[in-house]
């Protein structure tokens, strides 16, 4: 099952399922964007727009997701802000290098079927200096975690994998810096992370 069939059938019950429990997760991760200024900022994996009420105003905003579905229950959330919303993959981005000053990445890593591609792609079009922000579900290096391992071949077919090593995924993805992690949600599993991109060199 393709992720752009499964998030289809999943768009109508995406909110009951996400936007409770991860509200303040969501919150607590976008206050750290800057207040001031106009900035562009890269939603990527928007989904139904569940981020949108917690994005500070005055900034640009380009909302990327894979299917139709997805974005159509995002639009209503747009009208308090300048919202671009763009069907497209995460594994290639559309967007030029060095377009956004600033990206999110919120339960999106830990979806898409090549994470490193994702976060790369994400960096590429960030400008040195941006940050990317990350919440997501991550084993920690040599974790066992025998039960999400094992659940992981359906899981990862029909919604999102479950064995996803943040650390390896960054390791590969150089041009980014940890700056940030802090462990929220069950015992830690998940986790709200901070990259800053390196500047450019003078």
């Amino acid at each position: 099952m393709s992720l752009r069939f499964s998030y289809s059938l999943i768009a109508p019950f995406y909110d009951a399922i996400l936007q409770r429990p991860f509200a303040r997760v969501r919150a607590q991760s976008l206050r750290q964007l800057p207040r001031q200024g106009e900035l562009r900022v890269l939603v990527n994996g928007i989904g139904t727009g569940l981020d949108l009420p917690h994005l500070p105003p005055g900034h640009r905003y380009t909302g990327l997701d894979l299917t139709a579905a997805m974005l159509d229950r995002a639009r209503p959330r747009t009208s308090s802000l300048r919202v671009d919303l763009v069907q497209g993959n995460s594994l290639a981005l559309p967007f030029a290098d060095g377009s956004f000053d600033h990206a999110v990445l919120h339960l999106i890593l830990a979806v898409v079927p090549d994470p490193v591609a994702c976060l790369r792609e994400t960096a590429r079009v960030v400008k040195p200096g941006g940050s990317v922000l990350v919440v997501d579900k991550f084993l920690r290096p040599g974790e066992r975690a025998p039960l999400r391992r094992l659940l992981n071949p359906l899981a990862r077919r029909i919604a999102t994998r479950m064995d996803v090593v943040f650390e390896e995924v960054a390791a590969q993805v150089p041009s980014l810096t940890i700056e940030a992690d802090t462990p929220l949600l069950a015992r830690g599993w998940f986790r709200s992370i901070r990259l800053v991109k390196a500047a450019a060199p003078l």
